[in-house]
């Protein structure tokens, strides 16, 4: 069968295993261990090819939970529970995950493998800081558990390791009390790049802060955007939402987003939220998951899909190549609906996790060939200032870039190699970085 990710770029022919248990996957391994490599796969919302392959394991029938004690605000569940499952279960109990991304659609394997952020990273880290244990299957079925304290080597190359130790089985959450699932938040409009990231800075002290960037602007507006912050609201409903939306039936034609659409779009943007007094009261739905309420909104970007472009520059650099970045952007008209800058806090010891101290920009494309060599160009500005590339986006970074980017891919390494000589786990995007070998180049 055909899968993709969330871009729908690249699209591969793939055998698709799904275990009905735990224990099924387990015997799978141990049963299987000269055969071809394979990745495990969750909901699919990564936008690459992270995880993609030949053999594609999905922890879809993992989905169950453990045990949830209400006291110590841990729960433990298998790695095919959806964020939004959990949030099912958490609310009606006043706890709430203390990090969630941009869709509630995330397994909460691929949120540990991805080791996912939010919008409060400079306060409450990434998701992975959050994650008490897990349960890992390695290449040859034997099970490890794994924490900061208990095989913590290990730990810390699956947490943003992208699947490449193991496969994720089940994992103990530390959960967050909230005093309602509402949030107030409030809109400031920016004038340009300076004034944006001045912004960020002011407002760090929130506990959600989130701008969007209109990259079309140009010249003294280059940057300008609208930031959004917000604080969970007291005496407000504690109870899931579940907002029902339109879903977009087919792929529109790529040629309804161009320059001219896109900056009608941004231009509208802008100006609803460019008033002085901007503050609402937002279901958690809404505020953290905007998106979800439009079913298969990626084909929005036409058949051949999009490649979703997110990278991270540290604090001394951030706004010089921010700036070179959008003005390539500008230039180019290839900017997108969905510029999102953040500031993020301090890094965690997990050897692939994105987050670390400085300023994150998330830009979408969509696909076409002549996008390649802008990226191209981007991606050298990225690695000139420092920065690093989140692998849960990639679909096209070279070897060179991603080992500039993460300095502690040998670590790495030598862990994957220590758990999986035979490079059983693999995916299209971890042999094209040099993580593992392709196929054909398997160790015997």
């Amino acid at each position: 069968m055909q899968l993709e990710g969330w871009g729908r770029y690249p699209r591969v022919d793939a055998e698709l295993i799904e275990p009905a248990t735990a224990q099924a996957l387990i015997k799978l391994l141990d049963e299987s261990k000269e055969q071809s490599t394979l990745i495990a796969r969750g909901a699919g919302r990564s936008y690459g090819d992270s995880s993609l392959n030949a053999q594609v394991l999905s922890s879809r029938f993992l989905d169950s939970f453990s045990s949830f004690h209400e006291e110590s605000a841990k729960i433990r569940c298998h790695s095919g529970v959806t964020i939004d499952e959990l949030l099912k279960v958490s609310i009606p109990k006043g706890l709430f995950p203390a990090v969630v991304p941009g869709t509630k659609q995330v397994s909460i394997g691929g949120a540990i493998a991805a080791d996912i952020h939010g919008k409060n990273h400079h306060r409450d880290g990434s998701f992975c800081d959050h994650v008490e244990s897990l349960t890992l299957a390695l290449a040859d079925g034997e099970i490890k558990t794994c924490s900061a304290k208990k095989n913590k080597e290990l730990f810390h190359a699956s947490c943003g390791g992208m699947g490449l130790t193991g496969v994720i089985l089940d994992a103990t959450l530390v959960l967050e009390k909230v005093p309602s699932v509402f949030i107030r938040s409030q809109a400031i409009a920016t004038h340009n790049l300076a004034h944006t990231i001045e912004q960020l800075e002011t407002l760090n002290d929130n506990k959600f802060v989130v701008a969007w960037i209109d990259c079309l602007a140009r010249g003294e507006a280059l940057g300008r955007g609208i930031v959004h912050t917000g604080e969970y609201a007291e005496d407000a409903p504690m109870e899931y939402v579940r907002r029902w939306g339109p879903s977009v039936p087919f792929s529109t034609p790529s040629l309804m987003l161009n320059r001219y659409s896109m900056s009608w779009f941004n231009n509208l943007y802008y100006w609803l939220y460019n008033r002085p007094s901007n503050v609402d009261l937002d279901s958690y739905d809404s505020f953290f998951f905007p998106l979800d309420s439009i079913k298969h909104w990626n084909r929005l970007y036409g058949r051949k899909g999009f490649l979703q472009y997110q990278f991270l520059l540290p604090e001394d650099s951030a706004q010089q190549g921010m700036q070179a970045v959008l003005e390539r952007v500008a230039d180019a008209g290839k900017g997108s609906f969905l510029a999102v800058l953040k500031k993020f806090g301090a890094a965690n010891e997990n050897l692939l996790s994105f987050p670390g101290p400085g300023l994150t920009l998330t830009l979408d494309f969509k696909y076409e060939s002549s996008l390649f060599p802008l990226l191209e160009e981007l991606d050298e500005v990225v690695i000139d200032h420092g920065g690093r590339h989140y692998l849960a986006k990639d679909a096209r970074l070279s070897a060179e870039t991603f080992k500039a980017g993460y300095p502690n891919w040998p670590r790495f390494k030598a862990v994957k190699d220590k758990v999986d000589p035979q490079q059983r786990f693999s995916s299209l995007q971890s042999q094209r970085i040099g993580l593992t070998s392709a196929a054909e180049d398997k160790p015997a």
